[in-house]
This record gives C-alpha cells, sequence and structure tokens, in this order.
C-alpha cells in the first residue's frame, strides 16, 4: 500500500509541475547594448597636483554607483603631440638619467580611487612638470568585459563603452 500511495503522490506531483498557465505580456524593449550584452561605464577626468602636503596621493570619490566586480581602469595624458592627446594606461613608469623612477600608479575601491606616485626618486626633487596638473581620465567597467578589449587602448575602451562625455571633476 505504501508504494501505491508513494506512486499516487509522484504522479500528481508531476501532474502540477507540468500546468502551465497564460504568459503575461512582453515587457517592454531595453535600451540597446554592444553586441554580446550589457555594457555599462562611466568615467571622469580630474587634473591632480602630488605635494609633500598630500603624501604625493589624492582619492577621488566616484561620484556614481560602482560594483564590487567593476574594475577601475586610470589613464594618464602623457603628452600632446601636433595637438593630439597621448593617453597611456597606469601605471606609467619613467626612468631619470641617474637610474631612479617614478611611477603614476592608482589603486580603487567600490568608493573611490587613489592616485599616488611611487617609485625610487626623491619626489621632492621633481619639478613641477612631473607633479602639477597631472591629467587623469577613470573609466570604471564591469568585469565581464575588460577581457574582450584592449585596455591600453583609451579610445577603444571609451567606444565600446559608448562612452561620449567624460565627466570633469
Amino acid at each position: 500500500m505504501k508504494k501505491l500511495t508513494s506512486l499516487l503522490l509522484l504522479c500528481v506531483a508531476a501532474f502540477l509541475m507540468s500546468c502551465e498557465g497564460d504568459p503575461g505580456p512582453v515587457g517592454p524593449q531595453g535600451p540597446p547594448g554592444p553586441e554580446g550584452g550589457i555594457f555599462v561605464a562611466s568615467a571622469f577626468e580630474i587634473a591632480i597636483d602630488f605635494t609633500a602636503n598630500n603624501g604625493y596621493e589624492y582619492i577621488e570619490p566616484y561620484g556614481f554607483d560602482v560594483y564590487p566586480s567593476d574594475v577601475t581602469l586610470v589613464y594618464i595624458l602623457w603628452e600632446v603631440t601636433q595637438g593630439f592627446e597621448v593617453w597611456r594606461l597606469t601605471p606609467q613608469t619613467t626612468e631619470f638619467e641617474d637610474g631612479t623612477t617614478l611611477t603614476y600608479n592608482y589603486d580603487f575601491t567600490d568608493v573611490d580611487v587613489r592616485f599616488f606616485l611611487d617609485g625610487t626618486t626623491d619626489f621632492s626633487t621633481l619639478g613641477s612638470a612631473w607633479t602639477q596638473n597631472q591629467i587623469f581620465r577613470v573609466v570604471v567597467v564591469p568585469a565581464d568585459n575588460v577581457d574582450a578589449l584592449d585596455v591600453n587602448n583609451l579610445d577603444e575602451v571609451l567606444n565600446v563603452a559608448k562612452i561620449d562625455k567624460i565627466i570633469k571633476k
């Protein structure tokens, strides 16, 4: 009798699980995204002075939502050649004639990004060209999309991320 009851309960459960109601209405079309999925990114540009007073570092809150899985990419305006801006992905290191080095570097959390100088040179002896009005562009992208990008190419990252406006802070 136990086997018959178990079999009957199994049949009833299978019948109930196979029932399906009318499908609901189709939702509205979402915004178009790049081929391969959703890609949401934000960007800003900031000018920083590295001084002894700020410990040769600067911390900037994003000003928008960043998720723990997002990746922050930071580019430095390295030079302007014939009117064209040349951006380089950081960290970016320069070696001086005396063998010392200067590295523009960064780290990030999901609330802010920290820019800092690193290297073997004495930062207090650096000229203002190395420490004053350093321009950085910060781009935050979902981690799933970083593998498909040439992150060394700021223009490609902005193009794929469909970022046409960079907030100036």
